[in-house]
């Protein structure tokens, strides 16, 4: 069994920091932007990583778009999903994908983490672990970032995908998560094997802003194999 850990805009793999040991020496958290343009090559390319094993497949946001694509294009390999601060549907807003564009084109990443990622963490989020992710943005290459913007508003809607999906389906929200809602992420826990988590006091980023209470809930998620299990 691989655990695999599928990062937000507009970090990378580092995002996973804390997470590395949640299954010791069997967890990937690559970062996306290079493996192309699109959530479908994402995929592609964090299969072509994780080999041939199970796979338990966490996904934050894009990351979260990513593990529904992951799981979409190996059903048999994928043991279970977790979403944080993603969902299945798209709305599409091509003015606001291109505002972003421009802004990060025109001005760097200070500027787009201002607009739109800084005021998705919660209020309670502690300073120094605001100030981390904003170095951790401001180490991005500006190209990836857009190649990442251009990917997520252009993603497909898997919502019909993440209904029929029969195994263990974990749903992780902020309370003060607006995009999505906690009522939007929790649409599609419906029916077995699904449960969703509400974290209170928390935004966006559960994992960076609550990461004790995260790393519980996706310990205690899905049946873990006796001989791999999640610490």
């Amino acid at each position: 069994m691989r655990l695999v850990l599928l990062h937000a805009l507009p970090f990378d793999g580092r995002m996973w920091d804390a997470e590395r040991d949640l299954l010791p020496g069997r967890t990937l958290a690559p970062t996306l932007y290079r493996f192309g343009a699109s959530l479908a090559e994402w995929a592609e390319g964090v299969l072509s990583l994780a080999g041939d094993e199970p796979l338990v497949v966490v996904g934050c946001s894009v990351g979260g778009s990513c593990a529904l694509e992951v799981a979409r294009a190996a059903p048999d390999q994928v043991e279970g999903i977790v979403l944080v601060g993603a969902k299945a549907g798209v709305r599409p807003e091509p003015a606001l994908r291109d505002e972003a564009v421009r802004l990060l084109t025109a001005r760097g990443p200070e500027a787009a983490w201002r607009a739109y990622w800084r005021p998705l963490f919660g209020p309670d989020t502690p300073p120094a672990t605001i100030a981390r992710a904003r170095r951790m943005v401001l180490a991005q290459d500006v190209d990836d970032v857009v190649r990442g913007v251009r990917a997520f508003h252009d993603r497909r809607d898997l919502t019909g995908f993440a209904e029929a999906w029969p195994k263990p389906l974990v749903v992780i929200a902020g309370d003060h998560d607006r995009h999505p809602t906690p009522a939007t992420a929790a649409a599609i826990v419906t029916g077995p094997n699904r449960r969703f988590h509400l974290v209170r006091r928390c935004g966006h980023y559960v994992n960076l802003e609550r990461p004790a209470e995260f790393r519980a809930l996706v310990a205690g998620a899905l049946p873990w194999p006796s001989d791999h299990g999640c610490v």
